[in-house]
């Protein structure tokens, strides 16, 4: 699912949310001690790193579902959102790919994998195979597959991105206090009781049994396992593109928080903190993230809009095969790569997902 976090940017926001988890006082952030290990700060005659990215840029977060109880387990991608920045850096557009939009994914030596026209999820699964450690799947690599998928998908260069696994999730969330959701329909848990803890496995496949945390529309403010949970869920009217629009407003709610704070302008603690996630954020990219980080950190959280790519079941019942993108999906892609996208969502309003 949404793994989601997005700081100033999808790649660079598990590293900065989770700076609240190493500083002391969880209101101010303070200036890590000085250490060999870390990066000197810039004399006010060195420009910032980062400060020479001007765009445009293409960032990709996965989000994953590890499973790691289950021995050899392949992570899939339960969430594929992407980032555009247009030059300038002053705004964004974020988006969600289907995980089971049908897409041709080539050979893939690293992994052994042969090629086939297939889900976007397994794109992630496939790719982390590792011939000589099959219960030991590498995210990195798979992203490395997914990423390529997506690039040819959609005509985007990507950039940079991030894996980032449900493991601390919770965690990070709470570092930062909760978060503030418009909770847009009546959704019922099929993962979590009310009091947080995990519904028990029930007969046939993927069934739970036990009470249900059910979340009324309204304002409301989550927790950390509360706002998983709310991300996650799929089976309601609209399933996984609801369930897209959801994750959304989530990192919508973490980047206001993010930027509030000017976390991401701070080199020293963006790359203690991404020591300090370890295997929970698997983050690829030619700069790095602390650079990325600044350059994406004076966004405003206004300057970010969220769009639902409408799309369509490719068969029925047991025919059932992935999902589409329609036409107006694949044409918003188009006029992103040709910088015409803002007056497409003027034309098309209802892409937009409300504030």
């Amino acid at each position: 699912m949404l793994a989601a976090l997005v700081a100033v940017a999808v790649v660079a926001v598990g590293a900065v949310v989770i700076t609240r988890l190493v500083g002391t006082d969880r209101s101010t952030p303070t200036a890590p001690s000085a250490s060999a290990d870390a990066p000197p700060s810039p004399s006010p005659s060195t420009p910032p790193p980062g400060a020479d990215i001007t765009g445009p840029l293409n960032l990709l977060l996965v989000g994953i579902d590890t499973r790691v109880s289950v021995p050899g387990w392949e992570p899939h991608a339960d969430a594929v959102l992407i980032l555009h920045v247009p030059a300038g850096l002053s705004r964004a557009y974020l988006f969600s790919l289907p995980r089971d939009l049908v897409v041709d994914v080539p050979a893939f030596k690293p992994a052994g994998y042969r090629g086939g026209r297939t889900k976007l999820t397994n794109a992630m699964s496939y790719g982390s195979r590792v011939p000589d450690r099959p219960k030991q799947p590498d995210p990195a690599q798979g992203y490395e597959l997914l990423s390529q998928v997506v690039s040819d998908y959609t005509g985007l260069r990507i950039d940079a991105g991030a894996v980032l696994t449900f493991g601390g999730f919770d965690e990070l969330v709470d570092s930062l206090g909760g978060v503030d959701i418009h909770v847009d329909q009546r959704v019922v848990s099929r993962h979590r009781q009310p009091d947080g803890k995990h519904r028990s496995p029930g007969p046939g496949v993927g069934g739970y049994v036990g009470p249900q945390m059910v979340y009324e529309p309204g304002d409301r403010h989550l927790n950390g396992w509360q706002a998983l949970d709310y991300a996650r869920q799929r089976y309601l009217p609209g399933g996984d593109y609801t369930r897209q629009r959801h994750q959304q407003q989530l990192i919508r709610s973490l980047v206001g928080k993010i930027l509030d704070t000017d976390l991401a302008r701070q080199p020293e603690r963006v790359e203690q903190v991404v020591a300090a996630l370890g295997d929970m954020l698997v983050y690829v990219g030619g700069r790095r993230i602390v650079e990325f980080a600044y350059a994406l950190g004076g966004l405003s959280p206004d300057a970010l809009t969220l769009v639902t790519l409408p799309g369509a079941a490719l068969g029925r019942g047991n025919a059932y095969r992935g999902e589409e993108l329609t036409q107006t999906g694949r044409r918003f892609i188009t006029e992103l790569r040709a910088g015409k996208v803002d007056e497409f969502l003027a034309e098309h309003p209802k892409l937009v997902v409300p504030r």
